[in-house]
């Protein structure tokens, strides 16, 4: 390892990485996105933005398809609190069937934020597990506070720019959520 790469996405915002090293530039700014340079060029961070002209596209990486989901579910909630923040005093699980990984990822994060918001919970940290086409999910939180808050509210994934898809790298989850 070399160092960190940094960068800016289009509009004056900073794109955020919601690894266990986020930096978080208050007030309302997205932290940086870090990947790490070695030496056949930067790493991807696991989690991280597209560019789309009325809302916030996501993206989470991983090497199995659930951990892609998870830091989906990550990159979609750092947009509202800063995950080094949330303690995780509480938590929700969502649980589905779906065979469509595509629309799996789209009711994993519908469901975690309908949760989030029924239960009052800024949450921080998710597991998934998937057997065949059934989905448990649990995410861990702590109730809404001004230290979570973060001024970009997600008020849900839609299926613009859906994609999920395995390459030699591992897997990536995207979607459009609405801001």
């Amino acid at each position: 390892m070399r160092g960190l790469q940094h960068g800016t996405a289009a509009g004056g915002l900073t794109p955020i990485n919601c690894a266990s090293s986020v930096e978080v530039h208050p007030p309302y700014g997205m932290p940086e996105v870090h990947a790490t340079v070695q030496e056949d060029g930067p790493v991807p961070s696991p989690d991280d933005y597209f560019d789309h002209d009325a809302d916030i596209g996501i993206i989470g990486r991983g090497p199995t398809l659930e951990r892609a989901f998870e830091s989906a579910a990550t990159a979609t909630f750092a947009l509202m609190a800063d995950p080094q923040q949330v303690r995780g005093l509480g938590s929700v699980e969502v649980d589905f069937e779906e065979v469509d990984p595509e629309l799996a990822l789209v009711q994993w994060l519908n469901g975690l934020i309908g949760a989030s918001r029924v239960q009052g919970l800024a949450l921080g940290r998710f597991s998934l597990l998937r057997d065949g086409t059934h989905w448990i999910g649990r995410a861990w939180g702590d109730p809404w506070s001004s230290m979570h808050e973060r001024g970009v509210e997600v008020k849900g994934a839609t299926l613009t720019a859906l994609s999920v898809s395995q390459d030699a790298s591992g897997w990536q989850a995207r979607c459009v959520v609405d801001v």
